[in-house]
């Protein structure tokens, strides 16, 4: 029985003047492997990297011993040792959100992607194809569990943000439907953590002036709040009256593409590090040829063992997609680099997007800028192969016997 809040009848709810949903998908990484492999289903799941890594993702089971993500690897076995641990798929979860996605482009002409597991969907007049919000909120889940095998939840409210509030409200396999009538009321009690962007920090800071639950913003004045806290009070007075204009765009484009890695033990190997830089050009590149995306600026990510960072880029003279060019550049890169340190982390990016075309030289050669043509051509052969025979088929030889491709 799906969990819905409703306090007027499903007919009436069709008058609501703007609806959005947001859909959510139910511990997207860890509901992906246990669909993938039935024997994981209702055990504990926990989906990350390394022993030093960080929970990527865990399902519900896992998630009563206390474990969530971005916790420590460490920590998760040490809350949950009999939980089933496994690596991260991303070309795998990838997969399936295109499935979510095109699902859900079929209710709507207006599908806002805002990450792998989650999208806002413009509902304004989809009562005249669908019925009532109750019904279209129904159909949306049933029409994600029959293509994926996976459950989701909802939420329905006049306006972005309390439509991802309210996906949360119910989970798993929840449907929360947020009327304009009800919004004043909801809010007053909602604590301030729940909107979106306020985070940890934020709560402590709005804890100082008295300020728990969002009603609680009202208050204080408008000028308090951007006398105190500049354009975040501004947007935060707006939210606690219920009002965030953003209108649900099709689509937004990916600013940039990037992979890290964190090591088993700290290293100061710079050729072990290239070798996960040329893995990370392999997995990043694909993404930006299967996008249909170029990027001209290419950033090295390096963590040391103290926790320290430092991040290091060069733009290109030309845009590229090209495996080959981002990993010679991320080398070099680390060629330049002092390492006083051991490090723990290495990282790669592509970012700078661009649309333009390159003209192509009437003579190709390897070498060089003009060489990239070729490059691709071999890419994108290894992409096709790949894609139907699987990331492992063939693999560069830099990288051979190094790991499983992701």
């Amino acid at each position: 029985m799906v969990p819905i809040m409703m306090t007027i009848s499903p007919d009436a709810l069709a008058l609501t003047s703007r609806l959005i949903l947001h859909v959510d998908m139910d511990a997207f990484f860890a509901a992906v492997e246990q669909c993938d492999h039935p024997e994981l289903r209702g055990k504990a799941v926990i989906v990350g990297g390394s022993e030093r890594g960080v929970v990527s993702a865990c399902s519900y089971e896992a998630r009563k011993f206390g474990v969530h993500s971005a916790m420590p690897m460490a920590q998760a076995r040490r809350l949950c040792p009999l939980a089933v641990f496994v690596p991260v798929r991303m070309s795998r979860y990838a997969e399936v959100s295109r499935r979510v996605m095109s699902v859900l482009e079929r209710f709507s002409p207006l599908v806002e992607q805002a990450s792998v597991d989650e999208a806002y969907l413009d509902g304004g007049g989809l009562e005249r194809l669908f019925g009532s919000p109750l019904q279209l909120g129904l159909a949306v889940k049933q029409a994600v569990l029959q293509e994926t095998g996976l459950t989701c939840s909802v939420g329905m409210a006049p306006v972005k943000f309390l439509a991802k509030i309210a996906s949360d409200q119910n989970k798993p396999d929840g449907l929360f439907i947020l009327t304009t009538d009800q919004v004043r009321e909801f809010l007053d009690a909602l604590p301030v953590s729940k909107i979106p962007g306020v985070g940890r920090q934020g709560t402590e800071k709005l804890a100082l002036v008295g300020v728990r639950r969002v009603g609680d913003i009202m208050g204080y004045p408008e000028h308090f709040w951007r006398d105190r806290f500049g354009k975040w009070g501004e947007l935060l007075y707006a939210r606690a009256q219920g009002i965030d204009p953003r209108p649900v765009i099709r689509e937004t484009k990916a600013k940039s593409e990037g992979a890290e890695n964190t090591f088993a033990e700290d290293s100061n190997d710079r050729a072990e590090m290239k070798r996960w830089l040329m893995d990370q050009a392999e997995r990043v590149g694909r993404r930006l040829r299967r996008e249909g995306n170029m990027g001209r600026t290419v950033t090295l990510k390096i963590k040391f063992n103290d926790f320290t960072l430092r991040t290091r880029g060069t733009t290109l003279r030309e845009p590229t997609a090209s495996t080959r060019v981002i990993f010679e550049t991320a080398a070099h890169l680390l060629d330049q680099e002092p390492l006083p340190r051991s490090v723990r982390l290495i990282g790669l990016s592509v970012s700078n997007f661009s649309q333009a075309r390159r003209q192509l030289p009437l003579f190709p050669t390897r070498n060089g800028p003009a060489g990239e043509p070729l490059d691709m051509a071999l890419d994108k052969a290894l992409d096709t192969i790949r894609e139907r025979f699987g990331s492992s088929a063939l693999v560069r030889g830099r990288i051979f016997g190094f790991r499983k491709q992701s």
